[in-house]
Order: structure tokens, then C-alpha cells, then sequence
């Protein structure tokens, strides 16, 4: 395969300046992208956090339903419990989300990414960086990066908790009761889908593909673990995509099921 060089100014690490390049393609369109994507659903998920009332009543949660938003799921409190201050502001997001967004933040993916958008380090291959020396990731905060396969274990039972929120957006208010009805409307339909997407894109890990059977030197002499690593890996291969559309869609979920408690559209019953 040929290859083309191409050099910065001085030829070493540091010494070209910030956005120097001889690159003649448009490098920077990628990078920005990324940067107005994450800015993006940072944007849109700090509102729905910080704007859980809808008019007296929770915007994360679709009344008759089984709805639940799953940026508050598990939902473990409906407001601020007594210990908490009284002059700082809680969400009950912050005891649940620290474990989704870890596994994301650390992802070997979503790191690389962001790196180059929010940190441009580098902003591109060959394009100059604004800092003139290397940290790595031996020292805190980049420390816990290091993390990212613990944070797998937490993200993996959010799957089956998101699961259960699916399996429950099946049950409806009904003439015995609260949630006695089975039923199957569109927000069911958009609730199974989403820990879908979230499988597909947390199996799909390279923490997942190697705990799975990355560690092993020799695969062929267990035909049942060399079936999982090979059907993870294909997941692996397209490991940005899942990253992308399950994030977007849990944004997406959360905005269909605020915008149905706020009566703003109707949940479609199908059956």
C-alpha cells in the first residue's frame, strides 16, 4: 500500500503551530462535526435533567403508562431526598448517571473522538496541536480512563434495567387498575427499541470483545467462546455507528415521552 508523507513545519512533536498543516483535504470538517454533535445532546440532556416539571407533574414519565424516560431511569427518587442541601439544586439523575456517561466517556471510541473535537489532541492526523508537550494518561483526571472496563460491568446491567423499562412500557392504566392493561403503543415500540441500540453498541466494546475472549491466546480449542468473540467483533467493527445512534436515541426517547406528558403529541395505541 503506498503512503504519503506529510511533514510539519520542524518534523517533531510540538513545533508546528496550532492548525498548521500541509493537508490540502478538508481535515476540519470531521472534528466539527463531532464537536457539534456532542455539544448537541450535552445541550439537550443538561435541559432535560435540569427541566423535569411539566406544568406540577414529571415530564420523564407519561401518565396511564408505563413510560419512563431513561435518562431518570432507574427512577430512585421523585425529588430531593432529606439529607440533601437546601440551597444547592438535585436531580435524581446524578445517582444514576454517573455510570452511563463513565462508560461512555471512557470508550475507546467516544475518547478518540472527543479528544480531537474538545480537545484538538490533536485536532487531526498532521495538523498542528495547541499544547507543546504529551500527558498521556498516567496522571488524574485522564487517570480514569484507565476505568473503562469496570464501567462495562455498570453499563451492561443498565441494559437489563432499561429492559425491564421496556417490558414495563407494555402495561397501561386499565378497569382493574394502575398498569393492569397490556397493550402495545408507539412509545413500547420506541422504549424495546432503545436497549437494543444500547446492547449493540455495549457489546460491541473492545472492553467486552476482549473480556469475552480477546484474552486468550489460542480461540480454536473453544468453538463456543470463538462464536461470541467472532459475532462481538463484528459488532466492534461498526462500533462508531452503534456509539452515535444510541446515544441520539436515548436523547430521542426522552423527548418523545416529554413531549406526550406535556400533551404536546399523542401516544398511537396499536393495540
Amino acid at each position: 500500500m503506498s503512503s504519503i508523507d506529510v511533514p510539519l513545519k520542524g518534523g517533531s512533536f510540538g513545533t508546528a503551530k496550532f492548525g498548521q498543516t500541509k493537508r490540502k483535504d478538508k481535515w476540519w470538517i470531521e472534528p466539527l462535526l463531532v464537536f457539534l454533535g456532542y455539544a448537541l445532546f450535552i445541550a439537550y440532556a443538561n435541559y432535560a435533567i435540569i427541566n423535569y416539571n411539566c406544568g406540577g407533574r414529571p415530564c420523564f414519565e407519561v401518565p396511564g403508562t408505563g413510560y419512563l424516560s431513561p435518562m431518570f431511569s432507574p427512577l430512585l427518587t421523585r425529588g430531593a431526598p432529606t439529607w440533601w442541601p437546601s440551597y444547592a439544586p438535585f436531580f435524581g439523575t446524578m445517582l444514576i448517571l454517573w455510570a452511563p456517561l463513565g462508560f461512555r466517556f471512557t470508550c475507546y471510541y467516544y475518547r478518540g473522538a472527543y479528544y480531537k473535537a474538545w480537545w484538538a489532541d490533536p485536532i487531526s492526523c498532521a495538523v498542528g496541536e495547541p499544547r507543546k508537550s504529551y500527558w498521556g494518561e498516567r496522571k488524574w483526571p485522564l487517570l480514569i480512563q484507565n476505568a473503562h472496563r469496570y464501567f462495562l460491568y455498570f453499563a451492561i446491567i443498565f441494559i437489563f434495567i432499561l429492559t425491564y423499562d421496556a417490558w414495563n412500557g407494555l402495561w397501561f392504566d386499565g378497569p382493574a387498575g394502575p398498569r393492569t392493561q397490556f397493550g402495545l403503543g408507539v412509545g413500547s415500540l420506541v422504549l424495546i427499541l432503545n436497549p437494543i441500540l444500547l446492547g449493540l453498541y455495549t457489546f460491541g466494546c473492545h472492553s467486552f470483545r476482549h473480556l469475552i475472549g480477546g484474552r486468550k491466546d489460542i480461540l480454536s480449542t473453544s468453538p463456543v467462546r470463538k462464536s461470541c468473540y467472532d459475532c462481538v467483533s463484528g459488532l466492534n467493527r461498526k462500533h462508531m455507528l452503534w456509539a452515535w445512534i444510541s446515544m441520539f436515541y436515548v436523547g430521542f426517547v426522552d423527548l418523545y415521552i416529554r413531549l406526550c406528558a406535556m400533551g404536546v403529541w399523542t401516544d398511537w395505541r396499536i393495540l
